[in-house]
C-alpha cells in the first residue's frame, strides 16, 4: 500500500483520503493573502515527521519582493530557512557534501526585479530571457539533486504569478520543465544533466545516493485573479493551464458567512483517490491553516 504524503493539517488529509499521493502533482490556487503559503510551509514541516526532513522551497516570483516565507518559517515552526545561491556558476560537485548542498530555499530570480509575460515581450527580449532561463536551469537542478540525493522527499514551488493567458506566462514553461525533467526523472538521468562531461567520475556516488522518483511529492502554489472561491471553482481551464495536468487540484478562496465573509476550501479533483467534495471554512492562524468546527 502506498504511504500518502500527510500535508501537515489532519482535518485536509482526511478530506484527501489519508494525504497526497506520492510521485504525483499538486495544485494549490487563491489570491494573495488567501493562505497557499502558509500550507506550502506546513507540507514541508510535515516531511521532518515522516520522512526525516523538511521539504525544500523552490520561489519563481520575478517581482524582487519579498513572499515572507522566511518570516512564516520562523514564526510556525522556529525554522530558519536556509538560502542556496543562485549567483557564480554552479559546482556540481558541491550536491556531495550536505552542508552545502542541503538548502531550504531559493529565489531563483531574485536579481530580476520584474514581472514578466511573454505577450509582453520584443523577440529580442524573449531572447534574452531564454538565455537567462537556461543559466537558471543549471541552479535549479542542483538545488532539487542536491537536496534529494539528502534524503528531502517533498517540494513546493511559489511565487506563481496570474496571466490572462497560460500560454503567455514563462513560469508555466519553466514549472513543466521542473516537473518532467527533474522531479520524475531517473536520479542517475538527471545526475548526468548535472555532470556532463564529469559523469563517469561521480558515478559511484550518483548510483550510491539514488532516489525514486515515485516517492517525491510537489506542491505549487498558483496565485490567481478571483478572490473569491465560487469564481474558482467556475473557472474555465484554459490551454497550458497548470490545472489539466494536476493529479490533486485545491482552490482556496473567500466565501460568503452568516456575518461577512470567511476563508474557506475545496478539492476541486484527486485523481486516483476518493475525496471530501465538500467546501471547509477555515482560519489563518499563529499556528497556521486550521479549519473550524464546521468543517468536521
Amino acid at each position: 500500500m502506498t504511504t500518502r504524503l500527510e500535508t501537515g493539517v489532519p482535518q485536509l488529509d482526511r478530506m484527501l483520503g489519508g494525504g497526497l499521493l506520492p510521485g504525483t502533482q499538486t495544485v494549490v490556487v487563491g489570491a494573495t493573502g488567501i493562505g497557499k503559503t502558509q500550507l506550502g510551509l506546513q507540507f514541508l514541516e510535515q516531511g521532518q515527521q515522516q520522512e526525516g526532513q523538511r521539504g525544500i522551497l523552490f520561489d519563481m516570483t520575478t517581482r524582487g519582493d519579498s513572499q515572507n516565507h522566511s518570516e512564516y518559517a520562523r514564526r510556525l515552526f522556529d525554522w530558519e530557512l536556509t538560502d542556496f545561491a543562485v549567483d557564480g556558476k554552479v559546482d556540481p560537485a558541491d550536491v556531495w557534501d550536505a552542508g552545502l548542498a542541503r538548502r531550504d530555499y531559493v529565489h531563483i530570480f531574485r536579481q530580476s526585479g520584474r514581472q514578466v509575460s511573454i505577450g509582453d515581450m520584443e523577440p529580442d527580449d524573449w531572447r534574452e530571457w531564454k538565455t537567462e532561463l537556461a543559466r537558471k536551469l543549471d541552479h535549479a537542478i542542483a538545488f532539487f539533486y542536491g537536496n534529494f540525493v539528502h534524503g528531502v522527499r517533498r517540494c513546493v514551488i511559489d511565487g506563481i504569478e496570474p496571466v490572462d493567458r497560460a500560454s503567455d506566462s514563462f513560469q508555466m514553461r519553466m514549472i513543466e520543465y521542473i516537473v518532467q525533467q527533474i522531479l520524475r526523472k531517473e536520479s542517475s538521468w538527471l545526475a548526468r544533466d548535472l555532470f556532463r562531461a564529469a559523469w563517469r567520475s561521480h558515478q559511484e556516488q550518483v548510483e550510491q545516493l539514488s532516489y525514486e522518483t515515485s516517492q517525491l511529492g510537489c506542491l505549487v502554489l498558483e496565485t490567481s485573479h478571483q478572490v473569491m472561491l465560487d469564481d474558482l471553482i467556475s473557472r474555465p481551464i484554459a490551454s497550458g493551464d497548470l490545472l489539466s495536468n494536476a493529479n490533486t487540484v485545491i482552490l482556496m478562496g473567500k466565501i460568503r458567512q452568516e456575518n461577512g465573509t470567511g476563508r474557506g476550501l475545496y478539492i476541486a479533483k484527486h485523481r486516483g483517490s476518493a475525496c471530501e467534495e465538500t467546501i471547509a471554512p477555515y482560519r489563518i492562524t499563529e499556528r497556521g491553516l486550521e479549519f473550524e468546527p464546521a468543517a468536521g
